[in-house]
């Protein structure tokens, strides 16, 4: 078992140890292991913001439009080059993900009239799972489910498998799952699924940032993710929408607004939108928003994406490491694959009293990790900021939650009987 001290010899040789200066940490905070829900605050952010808001907004006032409104695109082409490898013209930042995912969905469902039927995980995230079953419904498309273990994750034959029947006109999947932060292998089960003859959506919102993603190079048509976990940008944060190249003729989206428009200061009569990705865009974006999304955009690039996998990986391997070693005795199991390949960027503890460890840890240890029900403890070291010494102390603390029974002066989750 790795002490405290090689902990913090790993901390002395970490490249990326310079960049935890970039974000608000006060001395003698929590532990923070909850980055894979929402990011730190970036300084840059903060002063960048302050910019925006006394002198671009408070001096300039309605003309700084005129730099304001390329936003979404110039913003959104780094995201592509730099986050999840897709060329320019093709993403772009607005919305939600809930409302990104539904115009991509409905956008695919357009132009497949002739198959009808929708494939996604059964453990796929909330909000994916109900915009579809709103779509299907309303619709009339069969929704099929996957029900894989979450532990391994989807695999391509899980995907054959589910298309094998029937017409397919559209499969939509997280690349990294919300629970056990296992990854799914995008490129082979994006071939699966045009193979079926059907378009593919990939909901990258716990890998972008964190799990190197390649879009171009895997043929991906459509993708969706969030901006406020690893890409730090701040709570609801716009979020982004890739659409291919080649698909953007083929695929409109189904909510028409004035920023889509190719005459938009026109007023025109009807709605005309402007070609490539702009036409995504729906009603006026948020700036501030978009702002923090570029700061914090900029601040994993610097890093890169690479050598934050890296130290991810290690990360992630020192606390399953103590996890085996330290936990086992009391109860609490690895809930994350064990290959690190196979492993996003946050890990997985089960236990049955995991709401109530997580209100411990909270309170009594100075550890903010995150709680999945039914009895799913996340931890999620983010390696722009997070240091291994954190890592070991979190454990130690998880440990000492477990071995002397903390979480029994807590009330078991709402809801919930124990």
């Amino acid at each position: 078992m790795r002490t405290r001290a090689d902990a913090a010899a790993l901390d002395e040789a970490d490249p990326l140890r310079r960049h935890r200066e970039q974000f608000a940490i006060a001395d003698g905070g929590p532990i923070y292991l909850d980055g894979n829900s929402l990011g730190r605050l970036p300084h840059a952010s903060a002063e960048r913001l302050r910019t925006v808001v006394e002198e671009e907004w408070g001096r300039g006032l309605v003309r700084s439009w005129s730099h304001w409104v390329e936003l979404p695109v110039s913003v959104g082409d780094r995201i592509g080059a730099e986050i999840v490898g897709a060329g320019p013209g093709q993403l772009v930042v607005a919305d939600s993900t809930t409302v990104n995912l539904y115009k991509a969905a409905a956008a695919a469902l357009a132009a497949r009239q002739d198959r009808r039927l929708v494939v996604s995980d059964a453990g796929n995230f909330p909000t994916d799972r109900y915009v579809l079953e709103g779509l299907c419904r309303n619709l009339g498309y069969e929704l099929r489910a996957i029900r894989a273990d979450p532990f391994d994750g989807i695999q391509p034959d899980d995907v054959v498998a589910a298309t094998a029947a029937g017409d397919p006109a559209l499969v939509v999947l997280s690349h990294v799952d919300y629970r056990s932060a296992a990854v799914a292998d995008l490129p082979a089960i994006t071939e699966a699924a045009h193979r079926a003859g059907a378009l593919i959506l990939w909901d990258l919102s716990h890998s972008a940032g964190a799990v190197p993603v390649e879009l171009d190079a895997s043929g991906a048509d459509l993708a969706v993710g969030c901006t406020y976990k690893y890409l730090n940008a701040g709570p609801g944060a716009p979020a982004f929408v890739y659409v291919r190249a080649e698909r953007q003729a083929e695929l409109r989206q189904p909510v028409w607004g004035w920023f889509g428009q190719r005459e938009q200061f026109a007023m025109g009569p009807a709605y005309d939108p402007v070609t490539g990705i702009g036409s995504w865009l729906s009603g006026t974006p948020s700036i501030l928003g978009l702002v923090a999304v570029a700061t914090g955009v900029e601040s994993v690039a610097a890093a890169g994406v690479g050598r934050l996998r890296e130290k991810s990986i290690a990360l992630t391997e020192l606390m399953v490491e103590l996890i085996d070693d330290g936990l086992a005795s009391y109860g609490a199991t690895l809930a994350s694959p064990r290959d690190p390949a196979r492993r996003g960027g946050h890990v997985a503890v089960r236990h049955p009293e995991a709401w109530r460890i997580c209100q411990a840890l909270v309170d009594r240890f100075g550890i903010i990790p995150d709680f999945r029900p039914p009895d799913l403890i996340r931890l999620g070291p983010a390696p722009l900021y997070t240091g291994f010494v954190e890592v070991w102390d979190a454990i130690d603390g998880l440990r000492e939650a477990l071995a002397t029974k903390a979480w029994t002066a807590y009330p078991a989750e709402p809801g919930r009987v124990t």
